[in-house]
């Protein structure tokens, strides 16, 4: 896939020497650091060629020209630490000491007017997750896996879901071939007739929730019965995962199966996430996966660290889900737990 922006050394530099001077956690109050840097931005200190590239990306995902889009040489913390793999996260709260590539995320989102969206039971509540590997996830379907991810869109079986997905390469060995492939909802209809698009506008599925969720919090086992295309192109899929409820007729099999076919036979982007890279995409609007093509550094496929936002399309869109967040925190979904 060809760079949307490809920062220079210089441009770099600047935006490091901003971003570097923030001392908010987002772990710790990310109330305070979402505020800091829509300071930066009232106070003009964001550098005006990240400012247009972020005005191009919002206004070709409006416009419908592209859902996907790929920065290259962004700013990161100047010291990337490896994370323990029993508890990743925890270790990240110790040893994480510095938020540049948490500042350049947040500010990504402002400036493309995407508001963040995060989970009560998941990470703790960040804003910011990882896609690191866990030992306990290993081979699992989950972003704390080794392995590979078949396709789909994140939190399938919530509610409350992204409208776009953003994966920072904190740390990519180059030594291993690593993708995340990209398929575009529109390529999807291409091979399906009205007739299965039809069926599968009902709420004839279901969708299990994953281990990571379901440890994360108990009561998230399986989904309600939803539908699997929505709006214009719109999927809430994951393969192998989604499947057609209980009773349901024969047509929703035919129109699943179908769905299975047209993944394999969609046309298909397919990018290498490295170091210092930003790939930001559609998870509604579109599916993505992951694919080990060649490893060759086994060391460094299991650090292999990604730094992910889940964030809605606008404003519009957040408000639409405010029933569903706390009242401190608009974007923070409030879930149910299991009483002892």
């Amino acid at each position: 896939m060809k760079p949307t922006f490809e920062f220079s050394n210089d441009e770099k530099g600047e935006l490091f020497g901003i971003l570097r001077g923030i001392k908010e956690s987002p772990y710790l109050d990310y109330f305070g650091f979402h505020n800091r840097i829509k300071a930066l931005i009232s106070e003009h200190n964001i550098p005006q060629s990240f400012i247009k590239v972020c005005e191009k990306i919002r206004a070709e995902r409006h416009s419908k020209k592209s859902y996907s889009h790929l920065l290259r040489n962004v700013p990161l913390d100047e010291h990337i630490p490896v994370f323990d793999q029993d508890n990743p996260v925890h270790d990240k709260y110790e040893k994480k000491k510095s938020f540049v590539g948490e500042a350049f995320l947040e500010l990504f989102a402002q400036l493309t007017d995407s508001p963040l969206l995060a989970y009560e039971t998941r990470n703790n509540g960040d804003f910011f997750h990882d896609v690191y590997a866990h030992k306990k996830y290993s081979r699992t379907q989950t972003q704390k896996t080794d392995g590979e991810l078949f396709f789909h869109n994140d939190r399938t079986a919530h509610p409350v879901r992204a409208d776009y997905l953003s994966l920072l390469g904190m740390r990519c060995s180059e030594s291993n071939r690593i993708y995340t492939g990209y398929l575009d909802g529109r390529a999807l209809l291409d091979h399906l007739t009205e007739a299965q698009q039809n069926t599968l506008r009902k709420p004839l599925f279901i969708t299990p929730y994953d281990e990571y969720s379901r440890d994360s919090n108990t009561q998230q086992v399986t989904s309600d019965r939803h539908s699997i295309l929505e709006n214009e192109h719109s999927f809430r899929y994951y393969d192998t995962r989604t499947t057609y409820a209980p009773e349901a007729p024969a047509d929703a099999i035919d129109a699943l199966l179908a769905l299975k076919n047209a993944i394999v036979k969609a046309d298909k982007k397919r990018v290498q996430i490295l170091t210092g890279d930003l790939f930001s995409f559609a998870n509604q609007d579109a599916l993505h996966n992951r694919e080990l093509i060649e490893v060759n550094d086994p060391e460094g496929a299991l650090k292999r660290w990604l730094l992910k936002t889940y964030s809605f399309r606008d404003r519009d869109s957040l408000q639409r889900f405010n029933d569903y967040f706390t009242r401190e925190q608009p974007g923070l979904v409030k879930e149910p737990v299991a009483r002892n």
